[in-house]
């Protein structure tokens, strides 16, 4: 049975003109967030650690919206596979009904944010301007909601030119926003974590308008005419079902992360930036991965519905290569000069030496970190959504968290203590989801579906 997940050059290939795009679109996204940290490093440590604490609440929320949004990828791409365009608008508007809906009610979420800070015991020059942040980025989650779930769809369809374009024109917009805003430039003045808030704002609506414009040839004959079977309770709750353990799987993996970010705040500002700058730059490279990821899941959708399970294995193969190799190279580059990477980011002398130490702990958990999440997006394409949510519960709560909080305070190794956690549990993540793409792609998986004369196959 495994001769037959094993990769032709063929399939590699196909893997790597899907892949290469979505890399670039998901490097590109996380470029915004990798220009606001740098760009905030040049202020001062408590700027930047305002921008990280804010940044954290703000992606926790759109990484729980992202992940219901998902439910998209297997019911498109499996529906595209199998030539049913009828299902794969049906699947697309109900996509743009949850992203339009999530963006709203996640939006509201973020006032509560400083309530929440103080309550986690952030430091209290902190917490005024992080919440401040949030409450100035919340509208731009209605847009990034709406705009994540129109990228789906086209990347479902294969159609990846125009979001390739839209990432590219907002990184500048949001570079040249954030150098007139944070500064203070042409007669504006310095607004600090603030003016990097306004800037993500602007780009992402940017993104948004853009996105809608380009794509209109390949989205309108999705969108229009609009059904009103998009509106129906039954498949809407199915699909809410098939994405909920997607956004919970989201949420498991950013409450670890962002409950070590808690505790590294324990110990000042300066740390909580040397964090960040290591944690930005590990989420930097897992882009690569995760865009591999991506196409693996619309590839194995495709397989999928067109029945040809054969080719599914050998995608899924392909793409799991293709992550680990990359997140190897990636491995070795932080490992070897992790101070050239931390002056990138700033030259706050507290902040570069905390950097130093988390960045080749970072290093040792890329591979794991690679093969989780491609593996967890091969899983996606097949229709499981359920064994990520498992596997990081498992992982990251059972296994990662006991270990952080044992070593960080028991054992008195600090903030490195903490991070050595995320090594332990993605360990544990990434050696579950293997094992499930192996179990789940051996037998034939049925095409997955959500209208109610339908019985869905997850």
């Amino acid at each position: 049975m495994l001769r037959s997940f094993q990769p032709g050059l063929a399939d590699i290939r196909a893997l790597l003109r899907l892949a290469g795009p979505i890399v670039a679109v998901q490097v590109g996204g996380m470029l915004m967030g990798v220009v606001d940290t740098m760009v905030m490093g040049h202020v001062s440590a408590s700027e930047l650690a305002a921008t990280a604490l804010g940044n954290l609440y703000y992606f926790g929320l759109n990484g729980f919206g992202m992940g219901i949004v998902w439910a998209i990828d297997p019911i498109v791409s499996q529906a595209m596979g199998a030539g049913d365009h009828e299902r794969a608008a049906l699947g697309i508007q109900r996509g743009i009904v949850l992203g339009l809906v999530l963006g709203v009610i996640m939006c509201l979420l973020c006032l509560p944010a400083g309530w929440v800070f103080s309550v986690l015991r952030q430091p209290a020059a902190v917490v005024p301007r992080a919440t401040a942040f949030v409450h100035t980025s919340a509208p731009s989650l209605i847009f990034m909601l709406t705009y994540i779930t129109l990228r789906q769809c086209l990347q479902a369809m294969k159609h990846t030119e125009s979001i390739l374009r839209t990432v590219i024109v907002g990184n500048v917009v949001n570079l040249a926003f954030n150098l007139v805003l944070v500064f203070g430039r042409f007669g504006l003045p310095a607004m600090g974590c603030i003016g990097s808030a306004i800037s993500s704002t602007i780009a992402r609506l940017t993104m948004l308008i853009m996105l809608l414009t380009l794509s209109r040839p390949q989205l309108e004959p999705m969108i229009r005419p609009w059904r009103r079977e998009a509106l129906a309770w039954r498949p809407l709750l199915r699909t809410l079902r098939l994405g909920l353990p997607l956004g919970l799987q989201n949420m498991v993996e950013f409450t670890t992360f962002a409950g070590i970010s808690v505790l590294v705040g324990w110990f000042g500002a300066e740390a909580m930036g040397g964090h960040q700058v290591a944690i930005t730059l590990a989420t930097f490279m897992y882009m690569v991965p995760l865009g591999v990821g991506s196409a693996g899941s619309v590839l194995v959708g495709h397989a999928i519905g067109a029945g040809d399970m054969p080719h599914a294995r050998r995608i899924a193969a392909s793409a799991l290569l293709v992550g680990a190799a990359f997140m190897t190279l990636s491995a070795c580059a932080l490992l070897a000069v992790p101070g050239f990477f931390a002056a990138l980011y700033t030259d706050v002398p507290g902040v570069v030496r905390m950097a130093v130490v988390l960045i080749p702990i970072a290093g040792m958990f890329q591979l794991f970190d690679g093969i989780q999440v491609v593996a967890a997006g091969v899983l996606r394409g097949a229709g499981d959504t359920h064994a990520p949510l498992i596997a990081n519960v498992s992982g990251f709560w059972l296994v990662g968290m006991p270990v952080s909080l044992w070593l960080g305070f028991k054992a008195g190794l600090g903030v490195a203590g903490l991070w050595w956690g995320f090594v332990a549990g993605l360990v544990a993540v990434a050696t579950f989801l293997l094992l499930r793409v192996r179990v789940k792609l051996s037998r034939e998986v049925r095409r997955l579906e959500v209208e109610p004369d339908a019985t869905p196959s997850v």
